[in-house]
């Protein structure tokens, strides 16, 4: 049973903390679409997926009029779209019409985002693969709510150095195709380790193969909540500050999984996961960096962020998975710079750089998240930065991402403008020292000797 001191708690946490539902994302499988004509594929998809998710907006707004619970976003993720157009499409330029398919299904049930523009090569690329990874740059900027992600490792097979390489390149062409606008089609691609199944946030969501035939699942926020309970402990040892952690992530994700079932009931969709995530937003007061200074630290970035990370995301999820009995997705804390204010003053004030961030990512959630870098940036360097996140993921068996941003035309110390929840970002400088000659090798990583457990 709910208390009345808990529903007034909650309301504090809503009106004065920017505690909030990041997003309810719908799992739609396109399986049973799958076609070997790219036209009745299309007609297949829309189909499908205006016909699933007719209700989830409204459905959305109604539990967030009912429970004075906001909910940012309504998103939908798709099977790994590699998949499904692999028996229509024969070039790069057959997956943007799919891509211009599920822009329009995503229009018309009025969602923000669609996720699944994805391709799933951690060992190695078929035919259908790499035209789908060609096509992503064009896909992004004709397109306004796809969002597109390649897992190119993890720990079982290794990192498909192949796909790393050519993704460098994506990125890069990313970039120039949107460069009228900041490069902001980076801002929607994702290069992923050891990507879940079950994601709800983007631009790293899909729906897995072994999920069902549609499924929903939540992400849930509240750096501001975790910040405003750590006032209270400020000077209290170690234990305090992690008891009143742990509390706090219960009371969130407790939320979350209240929308999560009535989103579940009303839709007439099984309930999947709550993603217990830190998600930042540009907004005052709802920062993961703030938690890490409240902790103790001058700025993020400062010796002992690391230290200061690995206890706010442990702590996180040991709150949370004792509130809800399906936890996935990625889970834990956030850091991305261009979405969290404290970071970008971090990186003004000269505390936090690429490196450091490099090495946050070793115990957090995602990983390098909305970098701006340097248009000028080579598409090996950027393969590099990518190389060595995925060798973190690989060998640490977590998920690590990269979602780097080099803005045509800008260098560092500039501003690029992505707008909304993507934020803004200082262009930070990356290491000129090339890498060339080691991205040129063909092959494949080999997976570390503990990823042999069968």
């Amino acid at each position: 049973m709910i208390n009345m001191y808990e529903v007034s708690e909650t309301n504090e946490m809503i009106e004065h903390e920017n505690l909030d539902v990041r997003t309810i994302t719908l799992g739609i499988s396109l399986l049973d679409c799958i076609d070997s004509d790219l036209k009745e594929l299309n007609r297949k998809i829309y189909d499908k997926i205006t016909t699933t998710a007719k209700n989830l907006v409204s459905v959305g707004q109604d539990i967030e009029k009912e429970f004075g619970i906001p909910i940012v976003n309504k998103r939908i993720s798709i099977t790994p779209i590699a998949l499904v157009g692999a028996a229509a499409c024969r070039t790069p330029e057959d997956y943007v019409e799919i891509a211009k398919t599920l822009d329009r299904a995503a229009q018309t049930v009025g969602v923000n985002f669609i996720g699944g523009y994805s391709a799933l090569v951690s060992k190695a690329m078929t035919v259908s693969d790499e035209n789908l990874i060609r096509s992503i740059p064009q896909a992004l900027a004709v397109t306004e709510r796809i969002c597109s992600s390649v897992n190119v490792g993890s720990t079982k097979t290794g990192i498909n150095m192949d796909a790393v390489r050519l993704c460098g390149e994506i990125v890069k062409a990313a970039a120039e195709a949107t460069k009228d606008r900041d490069s902001l089609g980076c801002a929607k691609l994702v290069v992923f380790c050891n990507a879940p199944d079950d994601n709800p946030f983007m631009a790293g969501a899909f729906l897995g193969v072994t999920e069902a035939d549609a499924v929903i699942n939540v992400g849930v926020s509240g750096p501001g909540v975790v910040k405003k309970a750590l006032d209270k402990v400020r000077g209290k040892g170690f234990e305090e500050l992690c008891e009143t952690i742990k509390k706090t992530a219960f009371k969130v994700t407790r939320v979350g999984q209240l929308v999560a079932g009535e989103a579940s009931e009303r839709l007439g969709v099984p309930f999947g996961i709550v993603d217990l995530s830190l998600a930042p937003t540009p907004a005052v007061g709802d920062s993961v960096a703030e938690i890490l200074e409240e902790i103790g630290l001058e700025r993020v970035g400062a010796p002992g962020t690391t230290a200061a990370l690995a206890l706010l995301n442990d702590q996180v999820k040991k709150g949370g998975v004792m509130a809800s009995s399906y936890v996935g997705g990625l889970s834990g804390a956030f850091i991305p710079v261009s979405e969290d204010q404290g970071m970008i003053d971090a990186v003004h004030a000269g505390s936090l750089t690429l490196e450091k961030l490099e090495a946050m990512t070793c115990v957090c959630s995602v990983g390098l998240d909305m970098i701006a870098i340097p248009g000028k940036t080579s598409a090996s360097t950027i393969a590099g930065i990518i190389a060595d996140e995925m060798a973190i993921g690989m060998v640490n068996q977590k998920t690590t991402a990269v979602r780097l941003i080099p803005v045509i035309g800008k260098d560092v110390g500039e501003m690029a403008e992505f707008g909304g929840l993507l934020g803004y970002a200082p262009i930070m400088p990356v290491n000129e020292f090339g890498c060339e000659t080691f991205i040129s090798r063909k092959g494949r990583i080999p997976a570390p000797i503990h990823s042999f457990k069968n």
